[in-house]
């Protein structure tokens, strides 16, 4: 949210809130059993200026805590995304790797996605894909016909799709026309917005993001009031201003008190 209706939102909250404590200053007018009536408009005012003012500003906490981890130096976030076989990945790793807070690209994983595969197939399949490529480094085999395979560091995902696409055209005389390549892109946290950015315009959206930030937002997002406990809480505040007045002469007194007292002392 803009700083400046940030600002204003909370001014508007404190001014709600002086009109709270107005009105409980005005006791000494009113009967004793009209206390009452001002405590419960006070809580009313209270949670409308919360569910109004305060509450869009609650709701950013999660986010405004995540961009004060975003300035710490060496904050590093991942962003794992998937791209399409017929992409250009040369073209895109190069330019990726050239914006701004990328510190590293790095091709984890292919995914091919066939028929659903009965036991016999499944059993088959979990055989075959180990020994297909020595630089495949691990694989999953599921029966709905999704194998996910990772592979080393540094490898050439072209030659790990054509690894397991030749072994496919030899055994079942068929082409392998699209597969998924899995990437993790490592960013400067303070250049996360930017990475994710260049990706959408490429047409390409992070499957997760990673990190300090990350965890932060959902740690303070996690330890928040919901949205009901929040604005009861804000009318709270709206009795307890309208209190502080009711009893402001006392107060006042009570201070004087104290103050003389710490005096002599």
């Amino acid at each position: 949210m803009d700083l400046l209706i940030t600002i204003v939102y909370i001014i508007l909250f404190i001014v709600m809130m002086a009109f709270v404590f107005s009105i409980g200053m005005l006791k000494p007018f009113i009967a004793k059993k009209e206390v009452v009536l001002i405590l419960v408009s006070a809580f009313i005012i209270g949670s409308l200026g919360g569910a109004f003012f305060l509450m869009p500003l609650y709701d950013e906490l999660p986010q405004f805590a995540g961009d004060v981890v975003k300035l710490m130096p060496n904050s590093e976030e991942t962003l794992e995304i998937v791209m399409s076989s017929a992409s250009d990945m040369p073209e895109i790793e190069q330019n990726i790797s050239n914006t701004k807070g990328v510190k590293s690209f790095d091709i984890t994983a292919i995914t091919f996605n066939l028929w659903h595969f009965n036991d016999k197939e499944l059993k088959y399949m979990n055989s075959v894909v180990p020994n297909l490529d020595s630089h495949y480094t691990n694989y999953t085999v599921n029966e709905s016909g999704k194998i996910d395979i990772s592979i080393e560091k540094g490898y050439d995902p072209s030659e790990a799709l054509k690894s397991f696409s030749d072994w496919y055209l030899l055994v079942y005389g068929d082409t392998l026309t699209y597969a998924q390549i899995h990437a993790n892109i490592t960013v400067d946290a303070s250049d996360l917005d930017v990475v994710k950015q260049e990706l959408f315009d490429r047409g390409i959206v992070a499957d997760n993001v990673s990190g300090p930030v990350q965890d932060v937002m959902a740690q303070t997002n996690s330890s928040m009031l919901s949205n009901e406990e929040f604005i009861v809480m804000t009318g709270i505040v709206g009795m307890i201003f309208a209190g502080v007045g009711i009893y402001f002469d006392s107060i006042v007194v009570g201070f004087r008190k104290l103050r003389k007292f710490l005096k002599r002392k």
